[in-house]
């Protein structure tokens, strides 16, 4: 099933399974009507920019709108290289590689990124529903990271661990691209006592 299929069904599914409305998704992530109308009928690539603020008020991580979707075939615990899911951004051009095993239970989601050189993608993170931390790892080249008011730089084989937050912004001054490994761990926050 083509990558554009699965987010489309998966966009759809997780929203009719929390009783939502196209309106009300469109409310709580900022994302236009229209355009959550567009995605779910896959006349349109979305960015990972509008991706993420989907994923983050349907209380899912971004990796979680590229698993396969509901009734598909059991989820394996092996990956095989030529089996796993690519996805370039139409907006930044990177391209974004599912490495850990769609759909299979697990704490941890391993993705490798190629972001091409002199791009930038920013993610508002608007009502982040779920807790998750993530480590980039670089493996090649350099990037500028910015969450919230701290920015790093990093280069081959520095490694960055970050809880996402309100406005995280990956950016490549560099003129050649960089590749990293991102591996994200995520749970739902918990329940606000009163």
């Amino acid at each position: 099933m083509d990558l554009d299929d699965v987010i489309a069904q998966r966009v759809r599914a997780l929203r009719k399974g929390r009783g939502e409305t196209l309106d009300e998704l469109a409310e709580r992530s900022g994302v236009s009507r229209s355009m959550i109308s567009l995605i779910e009928r896959r006349e349109t690539s979305p960015t990972a920019a509008v991706l993420d603020k989907l994923a983050s008020a349907l209380g899912v991580t971004l990796a979680a709108l590229f698993a396969d979707p509901p009734g598909a075939a059991a989820a394996q615990p092996l990956a095989r290289a030529s089996q796993q899911q690519v996805w370039t951004d139409p907006e930044s051009g990177y391209v974004r590689r599912q490495v850990s095993p769609t759909g299979y239970p697990s704490a941890v989601e391993l993705v490798e990124v190629i972001f091409p050189p002199g791009k930038s993608v920013t993610f508002e993170n608007p009502m982040r529903s779920v807790v998750a931390h993530q480590q980039v790892w670089m493996l090649d080249g350099e990037l500028d990271v910015t969450a919230g008011d701290q920015t790093w730089q990093i280069a081959t084989g520095d490694c960055l661990a970050m809880e996402l937050g309100q406005h995280v912004v990956f950016r490549n001054r560099s003129r050649r691209p960089a590749r990293y490994v991102v591996a994200l761990a995520a749970a739902p926050f918990p329940a606000r006592r009163s």
